[in-house]
């Protein structure tokens, strides 16, 4: 019975060794640790504590209080279920191994995973220029490791499969691993995930030997200035970036995307569409030109037409007023008999002259 006990302990303890992961980073760094829980864990209070044995694990930081120290900071994401630490400025002294841990009411508490950190005043043997990367669906994103270890490599999501070799896939996502060496004797991992998913939003683990480093890929819908710098994006090449000066794997927030075939045609096809607009606007504006041109000087030529019209209109008499003659009128009557008398009734005879309305030379000569 006491054999098979020790063989249970030992199993274990093998168990909970093999399932522990191995980070390395500088002194002076930063490191953001994920912690992934059951969905029945939800509502209890994590914590990270730091010890090696269980018994004297000291609690650092945990969601109910502390959330954060100086140096320390825990947060919750009950939507994926995973909780994540933050430790910033560390020091050699910070070497330990520590703990993710859910507190059990009325019980003992569980441990959900235990990390060994590992800061050292140089260059640490696995890194990651960034451990927050981001992308857009449909695209693709691409992450470096530097190691300067050996061991398999092997690129996983976190609780599910990985890729080894040169390339795979991910949850319908096609993942290529290029190793790359470099003159300091480091080698370049680089892994590229194409043809994005929403639902690639996750932490993933770049592992080389017994040391890992944990990255945060982000998959957003695409903003318009990202759509119209697609085929920018398409054509840098993810070689010819350089890492950052201080390989603390510091979380930096970064839009490194490159984009497909199906990318550039919709480009393509958005410019086409620009060219086409900008053609009929100057189309427009050059007809509307010609027609305002064409209105003014119909205007212009009715309006002298009309002045000449005006000139040729002149009164030919302008002063016949002054010079207008008019003859006398006499009334002339009959001789009556002698003795007669005149009569009552007035005479139907009387006869006038006619009126004449004489023109004179000039007026004649400007009416002509």
């Amino acid at each position: 019975m006491a054999n098979h006990l020790s063989f249970l302990l030992l199993f274990i303890i093998f168990y909970r060794v093999s399932a522990g992961r191995h980070v390395s980073v500088q002194a002076g760094g930063s490191i953001t640790i994920p912690c992934s829980y059951d969905q029945y864990y939800i509502n209890h209070v994590k914590y990270w504590c730091k010890g090696y044995g269980w018994t004297r694990c000291s609690s650092v930081v945990r969601t109910d209080h502390p959330k954060s120290t100086d140096r320390a900071s825990i947060s919750d994401d009950i939507a994926q279920k995973v909780f994540t630490v933050i430790m910033t400025d560390l020091e050699p002294e910070d070497s330990n191994t520590y703990r993710c841990v859910v507190e059990i009411n009325g019980g003992s508490d569980s441990m959900l995973q235990w990390f060994y950190l590992s800061v050292t005043p140089g260059t640490p043997e696995l890194y990651v220029d960034q451990q927050e990367v981001t992308g857009v669906e449909g695209g693709s994103v691409t992450v470096r490791c530097y190691y300067s270890n050996t061991g398999d490599i092997k690129w996983c999501r976190m609780g599910g499969d990985g890729v080894s070799g040169y390339s795979g896939t991910l949850n319908g996502t096609s993942v290529t691993l290029k190793r790359t060496s470099e003159a300091n004797n480091r080698t370049v991992l680089t892994v590229t995930m194409s043809g994005l998913k929403m639902a690639n939003t996750d932490w993933y683990w770049c592992r080389v030997g017994e040391l890992e480093m944990p990255v945060h890929i982000t998959v957003s819908q695409p903003t318009a200035t990202q759509r119209t710098s697609k085929m920018t994006s398409s054509t840098q090449d993810p070689t010819s970036q350089q890492p950052s000066a201080s390989p603390t794997a510091e979380p930096v927030q970064t839009d490194n995307t490159s984009q497909g075939a199906e990318g550039n045609m919709e480009e393509v096809h958005q410019r086409s569409v620009k060219v086409l607009l900008i053609s009929l606007g100057m189309l427009v504006v050059v007809t509307a030109g010609i027609l305002v041109t064409w209105k003014m000087w119909r205007k212009h030529k009715d309006n002298k037409a009309k002045d000449q019209t005006t000139n040729n209109s002149v009164d030919p008499f302008p002063e016949a007023d002054d010079d207008v003659t008019y003859s006398t009128v006499i009334p002339q009557h009959k001789a009556q008999l002698k003795g007669q008398t005149k009569s009552a009734e007035p005479d139907d005879n009387v006869v006038y002259s006619s009126l004449a309305l004489q023109v004179t030379t000039q007026q004649r000569a400007a009416a002509q």
